[in-house]
């Protein structure tokens, strides 16, 4: 699926720490905690909880934070829908990562198993 420059734009300079707080709310609202959200996290990117205040304190955005993940090698298996996008069809790769972590949140969320979200084989 093609998204639009000015999506793909918006998305890159959109910062992690102003999504953060909804990505907590979202989960701890569904009974999950705010651990398994970090394991969600540190799965996709390789951030330890260090490595994640510190992209917090510094206000990273999206760009900033995937530049400096070390994406999850089997993150090609998060496939499904969110926010009206295929993910597996989205072209822009930031914006694909950037739905992975989405659908990772949402996941969780709805209370789908934790070795299901972590696509384990």
């Amino acid at each position: 699926m093609k998204t639009t420059p000015e999506h793909d734009e918006r998305i890159a300079r959109m910062t992690f720490a102003s999504v953060y707080p909804h990505y907590i709310a979202k989960v701890e609202s569904k009974g999950r905690t705010k651990k398994e959200l970090h394991q969600v996290i540190h799965w996709l990117t390789g951030f330890d909880e260090q490595m994640l205040q510190e992209l917090l304190g510094e206000n990273a955005t999206f760009e900033t934070f995937f530049e400096k993940a070390r994406l999850n090698p089997h993150a090609s298996l998060i496939t499904g829908v969110i926010c009206g996008y295929r993910i597996e069809e989205i072209e822009t790769p930031l914006t694909r990562q950037v739905r992975y972590l989405d659908k990772l949140v949402d996941e969780l969320a709805k209370g789908r198993k934790m070795e299901k979200i972590l696509r384990t084989v």
